[in-house]
Formats: C-alpha cells, structure tokens, sequence
C-alpha cells in the first residue's frame, strides 16, 4: 500500500514539475501554467520585472513590499494579463513582519509554487570602522535574514507538502566580488552569505524535488541604482567602465532568467548562481 501510494505521488510530482520521462515541448517546458509566484520587493526594479515575466509565463502573483502604490500597480499589470494578483503590504528588512506576510501568504493564499528572495539592498555608503551595529544589522536582516525566514516558511511548506518547487534567492555580483570605491561592506557579506545558503539549502531539498538556486546581478540601472548616480557620480562612472560590454542591463533582461529557473527548463539545475552583469566579473 505504501509503494502505490509513493509511485501515485511520484506521478502527481511528475505532472507538475515535469519529472516523468514523457516528451515535453521546448516551449511547453517554460510555462507556468498553474503555478503560484510569492515574491518579495516585486512591484519595483528587477522584481516587477520578474513577477511581469513569470505572469506571463503562467503563473498568478502574490507580491510582498512597502508601497501600497508600487504594489497596487504591478498588480494591475499582472491581472492585464490574464493572472491574479495579490498584494501584501509588509516591509520584509523587518522580521516580524516578513515571518507575517508569509504566513499570511501560505494561510490565505497558498499553495505556493514559486519564491523569489528579491528584496535587499546596499543602502549604505560607509567604512567598516565607521559602520554602526544597528546598520549592520539592519542590512543583514535586508538582504539575509528575510532570505532565510521566506525559504523557512514558504520553501519548507514545498519540502512539507511533497510536490516539488522552486526557490530562486536574488543574490549579486557583490558576494563574489568587493564593489570598487563604495563603503557598506555589510551588503557583500549577506549576499555572499546568500549564496551559500543558496547552496546548502539546495542539497538538503533536492531529494524533495525543490530547486533552490541564485541570480547574481550586475549593474542593472534601477531606481536605486539612478540614486546612486545622481549621489555618487563617480561610483556609478567606475563601474560602468569596468562592464565589458560597455552599458548597464536592461532590467527586463533579468525576467527570461527567472522564467527558466521557476519552469521545467532547469528542473535538472540546483544549487546554482548564474551571473548576468555584462561581463563585469570577468577581470
């Protein structure tokens, strides 16, 4: 009885994930239909860019972030297009509210299929003698700990329910990499931090059939890094001559990279940090 009720789930997981050996278009391999996205930071930057992509490919939207505005009107982007849309309103760099908003998520909205780890940011420009604790803290929570309490919570709800999934964390080139000319090296260590949870969380899950992997973006020329420019010209002009390819991203060119790592195109992928900064990293 137990072995039929194990093949029955294998072939439910199968179905869903694209793990039976039946043939699967190449596009078929790419769509979301059916599937469920829980993003935080989605309604701005990268992250809209994201969850627009992975609606498109399929999939109904929950989007987590701090302004109502940003998040009512990636929402409205997401139902013209066909899919649902939901918003929680909760700021995920505090941990009560991240550990809320995903439960929340789960209780009322669930199953989830999908989670991008989006939100972070480097936020500040400051030397390590001269960075506070609180600002330490505040980062790590912001880019890390709000990584570690939405796979917790979201991913281990996948690993619980035994029907596979995805989680893709949004990493950087800053945690392979120091930035040239800029303070607030708290953000280099949570990203490379990121990553290795990226990895270690990888290898316990892929006996599960959840896929845990990292995008590490370069210079993308979002609304922070716009800030950036205009506070610190110099920052930006470095590091714009230091990208072979001689331009920032585009960062709609990120959305083709998280439909791959959501669908059945890399089901056979885990543990991975795909890079995409326009060469920057190469020297």
């Amino acid at each position: 009885m137990r072995e039929r009720a194990r093949a029955c789930q294998e072939r439910v997981n199968g179905l869903k994930w694209g793990a039976l050996s039946e043939p699967m278009s190449l596009f078929d391999r790419f769509s979301l239909a059916g599937r469920r996205l829980f993003i935080t930071g989605g309604s701005r930057g990268l992250g809209r860019e994201m969850a627009l992509a992975i609606a498109e490919a399929g999939a109904d939207v929950i989007l987590a972030g701090r302004d109502a505005e940003s998040l009512d009107r990636t929402a409205g982007e997401i139902r013209a297009l066909g899919r649902e849309a939901v918003t929680i309103n909760a700021d995920v760099g505090d941990p009560e509210q991240c550990e809320a908003a995903c439960r929340e998520a789960l209780d009322r909205h669930g199953p989830i299929d999908i989670l991008i780890n989006n939100v972070g940011g480097r936020l500040v420009n400051v030397p390590v003698p001269d960075q506070t604790l609180a600002d330490w803290q505040r980062i790590l929570d912001l880019n890390l700990t709000s990584t570690f309490l939405c796979t917790k919570l979201i991913g281990g709800e996948m690993v619980r329910r035994g029907s596979g999934g995805r989680v893709i964390n949004i990493a950087s080139i800053s945690g392979l990499v120091a930035n040239r000319g800029i303070g607030g090296r708290s953000y280099e260590t949570a990203k490379a931090a990121v990553i290795q949870f990226t990895r270690a969380t990888a290898a316990d899950w892929a006996p599960h059939g959840v896929t845990v992997n990292a995008i590490c973006p370069g210079g993308f020329f979002t609304e922070p890094n716009q800030r950036w420019s205009r506070e610190h010209p110099q920052v930006i002009d470095e590091f714009l001559k230091a990208i072979p390819m001689g331009k920032f991203g585009d960062p709609g060119d990120i959305g083709p990279l998280a439909v791959y790592l959501a669908s059945d195109a890399s089901r056979y992928m885990t543990g991975a940090s795909l890079v995409i900064d326009g060469g920057y990293t190469l020297w």
